[in-house]
């Protein structure tokens, strides 16, 4: 992936994917969305494996992306094929680092890190929201659900988040439904998002 390819494909994961979305495929045996949704909302450690593609409208790539996240950090490590290109982006109270086989970008917010690597901004601290299927708190937002309460299609911040499939993760909070395939679009930026497994962030990968 080029420098300016990758820089984007981290920054718009940390910038919060706007995702369109679609009724889940898989069947769901009991209870319905308002069911756990205090359960997702006191969720604040885990680690999701998955493959994301960036879309622009002068080019495209994807990656590997392995994301864990705690309360007060968050890593996300993007990959190519065979772990080829791998960057690094790290989030905490004390500023954002990309690390990338180009260099070491740092800033006190991810607002900035942007800015200077990109020369644009985004409204930033929402993914880790709507890839539980949650709006993020205090923005104002729009959101479509289906009979059981699920999310369909969220609207916030200027992004559109469609959520096209569903996954039982069993070992989080004793068993959650939780996004498994989510399709992001900004004006011409559009970023997919699959996600192959989530895990408790304490109990390792397997």
């Amino acid at each position: 992936m080029t420098r300016p390819l990758i820089l984007l494909l981290g920054l718009l994961l940390l910038a919060g994917c706007a995702v369109q979305t679609s009724t889940p495929v898989e069947p769901r045996q009991s209870g319905d969305w308002s069911a756990q949704l205090e359960e997702l909302k006191a969720l604040e450690r885990w680690r999701l494996a998955g493959k994301v593609g960036l879309r622009t409208a002068d080019d495209a790539t994807s990656a590997n992306l392995d994301w864990q996240q705690t309360p007060f950090f968050y890593r996300m490590m993007i990959s190519g094929p065979f772990g080829a290109g791998r960057s690094t982006l790290d989030g905490s109270t004390n500023g954002v680092t990309l690390t990338t086989p180009d260099g070491r970008f740092s800033a006190s917010t991810p607002e900035q890190l942007m800015q200077q690597q990109l020369g644009w901004s985004l409204p930033i601290s929402a993914l880790d929201y709507w890839v539980r299927g949650l709006p993020a708190p205090d923005v104002a937002h729009e959101m479509q659900s289906d009979a059981q309460g699920f999310p369909q299609q969220l609207r916030q911040a200027g992004w559109t988040i469609d959520y096209r499939d569903w996954t039982w993760a069993p070992r989080l909070n004793g068993g959650l439904w939780l996004p498994q395939r989510l399709v992001m679009t900004f004006d011409n930026l559009r970023a997919t998002l699959v996600v192959n497994q989530w895990w408790p962030l304490d109990t390792g990968t397997s």
